[in-house]
């Protein structure tokens, strides 16, 4: 697993998290090719991310899957417009923090021998359980005796 880490860019954390959502899970070469075509801002910054951390672990992109794709909020830029009478109104630049996590895709079939291999064992491992006793509540006890 390898990590990549761009920090204050800027661009606001709530518009970089709609695209980080869409790229978690996918193999790293499908989800660079998909950023590409997206016309958002924070599209060029993920890729750009999901291509370092790539390169960070030495694999190729076609063998990794992006584990995780998390944006924090950075560092906000607050500058000031002057407005009438004299008075002046905050403007916020937002900055970002982009962290993403690639690990290796694990071979399905090496999963498959092993959750049968556990079944297996799982099943000889059970016991079979004595049936329980019956017993009759006590209303019904109290009528019979009653007739």
């Amino acid at each position: 697993m390898s990590k990549a880490l761009i920090k204050f860019i800027r661009l606001s954390p709530t518009k970089a998290r709609l695209i980080a959502r869409e790229v978690q899970g996918m193999n790293a070469e499908l989800a660079m090719a998909s950023l590409k075509f997206m016309p958002n801002k924070g599209a060029k910054y993920i890729a750009n991310a999901i291509s370092s951390a790539v390169a960070n672990g030495g694999f190729e992109a076609n063998e990794v899957v992006v584990k995780s794709c998390r944006v924090d909020a950075g560092a906000v830029l607050k500058r000031f417009r002057p407005r009438a009478r004299g008075s002046a109104s905050r403007i916020r630049k937002p900055t970002s923090h982009i962290l993403v996590e690639v690990a290796k895709i694990e071979n399905k079939a090496e999963e498959k021998k092993s959750v049968a291999k556990k079944a297996s064992e799982a099943k000889k491992t059970t016991t079979t359980k004595a049936p329980a006793k019956k017993t009759v509540s006590t209303k019904k006890a109290t009528a019979k005796k009653e007739s």
